[in-house]
């Protein structure tokens, strides 16, 4: 196997931030720092129109004289990156603790990646999915014998790897395995109606085709998964959407009574929000949302897209739960190539029964070189010393992060939210998550928001407690910048 790049690198780490916490070579425990950091109040990468040097500016005037505005963007442009760094035209270096949006699992420009990437791409880019390629079994075996040994999807952790039990798909992003998810649930649904009724499962008459979703979540921008992303502000320029979705409350029992019955299909949830503003799922409630889709027959869908594939810890988010709480169908994609696209659905076999020829497709999912890609990145992150540093890291990091309500408690929230590498800070202050996020990029971290009320963070798994010491230092500038203000 590749060198997993573990020992973190110290590049443009200075002294005074190494020393703010380390280990103590006289009691092996980490010595954290006493106040926050005012290294970092200065402004290093500005971003006011008077800095834009004109050849920065042409790119971006070019790119909006033809690129869709959908986005809205800093007025910089990124050229490369190496491990969990980034550099802009200007040759300004940025610590990205966004990871693209939790996707650059082993950070950027990684060389394995890079070597499959080459090699894959002169052999056999794209075949479709008329034919066989080598690939694809091989990575599908790799998502369930990893799921039935470290638990998931029913499986308690340490079970024995079987030839079967479970099913694949493969698309090219999280939106459309939620979109596959949906159909899968909707068609199953008319076979076990059809089952209790004695009619055909195409009969017009079934009523078993209501989806429950929930407030905050985020599961794509197509239709079918828009209409289970309740925040107004994605759906209602294209409604009206897709018939039959009801929304509760997360982590709320009695919504679960009352939403789910007979007539549902389908249950779709994130164990821990991403978007919505990390926020972890309770276990009981979990429990009663696999106890009520037991008893009406619907399929219980978790979204692991942003959590999943060892971002919380562990192989799923939902591995960390008691079997009670597993789910039928998992959907992935973000790290799972690193950044090549790629997108799956992962289910039990008793799932996948009425799925045959011609009830789903895709042109491009699931090609050679994604599943080469998707094969080479999971072998990594699934390596026990690999695990063992992310948590590691994810503790430090919690450690660090976990001073800043004390230190602020008039700007943030008391509790760090989420586990392993998806954590977040809540704020008092709604607009207040907006200028952090705009803080740290000017001097050099670039953060997520979460929801209305948090920032994120989802840096590459590979980091070390050098990138966390910047990371962290940075956020206490900024936010003692914000206390002052």
């Amino acid at each position: 196997m590749l060198h997993l790049g573990l020992v973190p690198r110290r590049v443009g780490v200075s002294r005074c931030t190494l020393a703010r916490a380390r280990w103590s070579s006289t009691t092996s425990k980490r010595v954290y720092p006493s106040a926050p950091s005012t290294q970092y109040t200065q402004i290093s990468h500005p971003e006011d129109a008077a800095s834009i040097p004109p050849s920065v500016q042409t790119l971006l005037d070019h790119a909006n004289d033809y690129i869709l505005p959908v986005y809205a963007r800093p007025p910089f442009v990124l050229s490369h990156g190496k491990g969990a760094y980034v550099w802009d035209t200007q040759e300004r270096k940025y610590l990205d603790f966004s990871a693209g949006i939790a996707v650059n699992a082993l950070g950027h420009a990684d060389e394995g990646v890079a070597q499959v990437m080459a090699s894959e791409a002169g052999k056999l880019l794209h075949s479709s999915n008329a034919f066989h390629h080598q690939w694809s079994g091989k990575l599908a075996e790799l998502l369930v014998s990893l799921t039935q040994s470290e638990g998931g999807l029913g499986w308690q952790t340490g079970s024995a790897p079987q030839r079967d039990g479970a099913k694949v798909f493969f698309a090219n992003s999280g939106t459309e395995a939620n979109e596959g998810a949906l159909k899968i649930a909707r068609i199953l649904g008319k076979h076990r109606w059809a089952a209790k009724t004695g009619k055909a499962w195409d009969d017009p008459s079934c009523d078993k085709y209501e989806i429950v979703c929930f407030e905050h979540a985020f599961h794509g921008r197509s239709m079918g998964a828009l209409s289970v992303t309740t925040n107004p502000k994605y759906q209602k320029p294209f409604a009206p959407l897709i018939p039959g979705v009801k929304v509760g409350r997360f982590n709320v029992a009695e919504d679960i009574e009352k939403l789910v019955t007979d007539k549902t299909c389908a249950i779709i949830v994130e164990p821990i929000q991403g978007e919505g503003g990390i926020h972890a799922a309770d276990s009981e409630w979990l429990r009663l949302v696999r106890k009520k889709c037991n008893e009406t027959g619907a399929v219980l869908i978790f979204d692991e897209i942003q959590c999943g594939l060892y971002r919380s810890g562990s192989l799923w988010a939902h591995s960390q739960y008691p079997v009670e709480c597993h789910p039928d169908v998992v959907t992935m994609a973000k790290p799972l190539a690193n950044g090549y696209p790629v997108g799956a659905v992962l289910m039990r076999d008793a799932i996948a029964g009425p799925m045959t020829a011609g009830t789903h497709g895709t042109t491009f999912g699931g090609s050679p070189l994604a599943c080469a890609l998707g094969f080479h990145v999971l072998s990594r992150l699934s390596d026990k010393a690999f695990v063992n540093h992310l948590r590691e890291t994810s503790s430090y990091l919690q450690e660090r992060l976990s001073a800043l309500p004390k230190w602020f408690p008039s700007i943030l929230q008391p509790e760090v939210r989420g586990r392993g590498l998806i954590l977040g800070l809540g704020f008092k202050n709604e607009a207040d998550p907006g200028k952090l996020v705009k803080l740290a990029r000017e001097r050099g971290v670039l953060i997520l928001t979460a929801g209305k009320d948090a920032v994120r963070f989802v840096p590459s798994l590979t980091i070390g407690e050098e990138e966390v010491n910047t990371a962290v230092d940075v956020l206490e500038s900024c936010l003692g910048v914000m206390a002052r203000e």
